[in-house]
């Protein structure tokens, strides 16, 4: 018994007192642009939650999707809401899978990472790798990336009575500050 403690004792200092790898999004926004030949829409969420765990280099990122303001109406709020992305049913769009190369985020820098996962909208799940920027500093995360969507490919149909007022590509801006947890 006390040989078994002798060898667990080391093992359970190391797991209490090793430094913590673990972050959490402090404030985070994601922004997307619909530039269709007859309108342009854009949008604004500041409620992007998320988590980091760097030791294991995975994350997960999640939108509830009736917080996006900004829309050029009220009526076209409601029909992104109700019609598109049909939030009763579908709430929240996320991204959750592991960030491909190593960043040593005990070192401040700035580094060029693909975050390989699975982004879900509308409710269908599409493997993606999304080129990010992790900046690192005084222990602090910034994380800034810009991709696009195709509504195809997450089941979201264009009316032909706006197919020129609404883009079949969706672009989509993420910034993020992320503080140790």
């Amino acid at each position: 018994m006390l040989k078994r403690l002798a060898i667990l004792l080391p093992l359970f200092l190391l797991l209490a007192f090793s430094p913590q790898q673990d972050f959490k999004v402090s404030t985070g926004s994601i922004a997307f642009r619909s530039d269709a030949s007859l309108e342009l829409i854009k949008a604004q969420s500041n409620e992007l939650k998320g988590l980091f765990l760097a030791d294991k280099k995975q994350f997960a990122f999640i939108v509830n999707i009736k917080s996006f303001k900004g829309f050029n109406s009220p009526l076209q709020q409601e029909h992104f809401n109700e019609n598109y992305l049909e939030t009763n049913k579908y709430p929240t769009a996320s991204f959750e899978g592991k960030i491909i190369e190593d960043v040593d985020v005990s070192k401040d820098g700035v580094y060029a990472v693909r975050a390989k996962g699975n982004l879900s909208i509308h409710g269908v799940v599409q493997e993606r790798i999304i080129k990010s920027e992790l900046t690192v500093k005084d222990g602090n995360i910034s994380i800034k990336s810009n991709f696009t969507v195709l509504l195809a490919d997450h089941n979201i149909p264009i009316p032909k009575v706006v197919h020129e007022k609404l883009a079949s590509e969706i672009k989509v801006d993420i910034k993020a500050d992320l503080i140790k947890k």
